[in-house]
């Protein structure tokens, strides 16, 4: 059994994908549009979007669709676990492109390197660093006990 997040846009899944492509999150691997070989269309302003679309990367798994009945994204968010210091602070800025930060990233109570943003696209995103891996190497006086 695996778990995977599937995120319903109302007319902007394509935009978003792009997007989390050029972060650098992964890519698309499947799509099937409303309307295209032979799949339905239930709506005639949905014919052409993405009626399902598969999202992948290393470490990262979700699907993806635009649905007019689609409510606004809340009560979830992808966590990303990220390997470096670096990386984290580097995908942040990219996913916070237009977005809203919520939490800024920064050593948190528990000793990792955290931070919480909502992208443009409504996604909330978490990417925590653990305090071992984000100064690994480092000696810059802020680290805490691992």
């Amino acid at each position: 059994m695996q778990q995977s997040n599937y995120l319903f846009f109302t007319t902007t899944c394509e935009q978003a994908l792009d997007f989390y492509t050029q972060c650098g999150l992964g890519r698309v691997v499947e799509v099937l549009r409303h309307g295209a070989n032979g799949m339905p269309v239930q709506n005639e302003a949905m014919r052409g979007r993405i009626m399902h679309a598969k999202f992948e990367g290393p470490g990262v798994l979700f699907y993806a669709s635009d649905n007019d009945d689609a409510e606004p994204m809340r009560g979830s968010a992808h966590i990303l676990r990220t390997d470096s210091h670096d990386q984290t602070t580097q995908l942040f800025g990219r996913l916070g492109q237009g977005g809203r930060v919520t939490t800024p990233l920064g050593v948190q109570p528990w000793g990792d390197y955290f931070g919480k943003l909502t992208d443009r696209y409504g996604v909330q995103w978490m990417l925590n660093c653990s305090a071992r891996d984000a100064y690994a190497g480092k000696s810059n006086g802020n680290e805490r006990g691992a």
